[in-house]
């Protein structure tokens, strides 16, 4: 019986060293169920978007889109700053000495990025467009509503594979704020935008089960579809 308690007593020394070592050496890069390391995946899982003001800002401090990333990587979440709320909800990050806010807003996909953040300017904007900068790691993020008039345009656009889709958003991406309804219950609705050759196309999506759920496409010829339906 002593052996064994001796034992446990060794196995439970090295046990608390090894969980002192994971948390205090690898935070950043491991360990999903520690709060910082949660919320960071919570962001990682969406669209990150920096606004054009926000990338005026980026150039004139030198701070590229890769950098963006590695604050979700390197940085500590201060969350005695951050505001947890389910309407307002961001999370300010800290890397060598600046600020970083996060925005999630509530049944969206995207994360708007803010430098040098101060608590009453973060929040999602509702002006102006925003670029896509980071995607989640998933082929098939993207695809688009069974409803007729969806599925008639996406033939149109003769863009039938949804890869290619997410594509052509990940090459010329952006988000109209003041077209989309980030408020909207029960989801919030997108109106994301890109190019495909020369021709404009406008796109409304919504978040559902992690995807990008694209409802309707508009670009020049779409009302045919309509007329259609």
């Amino acid at each position: 019986m002593d052996k064994l308690i001796k034992r446990l007593k060794f196995y439970g020394i090295g046990f608390g060293f090894g969980l002192i070592f994971v948390i205090f050496f690898f935070q950043n890069r491991g360990c999903s169920w520690l709060p910082g390391n949660r919320v960071k995946n919570s962001i990682l899982d969406r669209v990150l978007v920096v606004s054009d003001a926000t990338i005026l800002q980026m150039n004139k401090l030198n701070i590229t889109n890769e950098e963006i990333i590695q604050v979700l990587n390197d940085g500590d979440i201060i969350f005695s700053k951050s505001d947890k709320s389910e309407d307002s909800k961001y999370y300010l990050i800290e890397k060598e000495g600046r600020n970083y806010a996060f925005t999630l807003p509530q049944e969206s996909f995207i994360s708007e990025v803010f430098i040098d953040a101060k608590k009453s300017h973060a929040k999602t904007s509702t002006t102006g467009y925003g670029k896509l900068i980071h995607f989640p790691k998933d082929s098939t993020l993207v695809y688009v509503d069974t409803n007729k008039v969806a599925i008639c345009q996406q033939e149109f656009l003769d863009l039938n594979d949804t890869r290619d889709i997410l594509k052509l958003i990940k090459e010329s991406g952006r988000i109209n704020f003041a077209s989309s309804k980030l408020k909207q219950k029960p989801k919030a609705e997108h109106t994301i935008e890109f190019q495909m050759d020369s021709l404009p196309i406008s796109t409304e999506m919504i978040w559902y089960k992690n995807k990008l759920n694209i409802t309707s496409f508009k670009f020049e010829g779409s009302d045919f579809c309509l007329e259609k339906e």
